[in-house]
This record gives structure tokens, sequence and C-alpha cells, in this order.
């Protein structure tokens, strides 16, 4: 064999190493995120018979717990798949409500889906700010003369 024929040999092996690593790149990932309970588990709770350390022991401790009605439960949880470099694609989401009655039953229960939700534009605005605007060179220069000297305090005292 010649020197070419061992050149190409390497060329194309390392063609070849590199294909197999770029694909290897383009694999998928699932991500799981949050809380999302068996839903077995989820049928399981009764309104009325279980009370909420009954729902901490099958649920664990909960996503959120409402600001306004300390008495409702959120359990929250996503799955979703990435692949490469693109946006990942949501593929499960799962918002478990859980309300109790001021004894600490279960009140009611509600599961919300993917099919639940709902897109929000976010607001392009800005808010104003008080104050002034300042180039890069007042930012820089504007603290010079401010300082009178070591021996006296900022009223020049």
């Amino acid at each position: 064999m010649g020197k070419q024929s061992k050149a190409r040999r390497a060329i194309g092996s390392v063609a070849i190493g590199l294909g197999l690593l770029g694909l290897g790149a383009c694999s998928s990932g699932l991500n799981t995120h949050g809380n999302l309970p068996d839903k077995e588990i989820v049928e399981g709770i009764q309104p009325g018979i279980h009370n909420q350390q009954d729902v901490l022991g099958m649920l664990g401790s909960p996503s959120a717990v409402s600001t306004f009605e300390e008495n409702r439960w959120y359990y929250i949880g996503s799955r979703s798949e990435t692949v490469a470099f693109f946006e990942p694609e949501i593929l499960e989401r799962n918002v478990l409500v859980v309300s109790f009655t001021d004894d600490g039953r279960v009140d009611e229960k509600k599961v919300y889906t993917l099919n639940d939700s709902r897109e929000v534009d976010p607001v392009d605005r800005v808010t104003p700010t008080e104050g002034k605007t300042l180039s890069v060179f007042q930012q820089l220069f504007g603290n010079i003369g401010r300082f009178t000297g070591a021996g006296t305090d900022q009223r020049g005292q």
C-alpha cells in the first residue's frame, strides 16, 4: 500500500468518526421538572376522606401553596424533549390543585393539563424610572471634583 491510500483511509476514518459524533449530538433528551404524580395516586385522593397529612404522604410537598388561601396546594410538573440546539418541546404539563377545608380535609382536587393552558403575550413596554440618563463620559468622570481632601467630611468641614 502506498502512502496515498493510507492517508485516504485515515481521512475516511476521521470523517466517519466526526459524522458519528455529530449524530450523537443530535440525540434527544427528556427532561422532567417539578412534581408529576402518578394518575393512580391522584385518583386515590378522596375528598372528605383524606387530610393534608395523607396528601403529603401520597404526593410529597407541594410545588407551591396559594398566597391568599393557605388551604390550596399546587403540584406542578412538566416533561419536555430537547433535540440538539432546538427549543424544547413540551410533551406533558400537569397542574394538580388540592383544596382543603378549614379542618384539613380534602375539599376538592382539579387536574389541569397542557390542553388547558393558554399562550400569554408579554408586554414590550419599558417602565420609566426617575432620574436622568448619563452618558459614558458622565459616568466615568462624574465624580471628579466631588472629593475635597482627606481631612474633611462630605460637607467640606
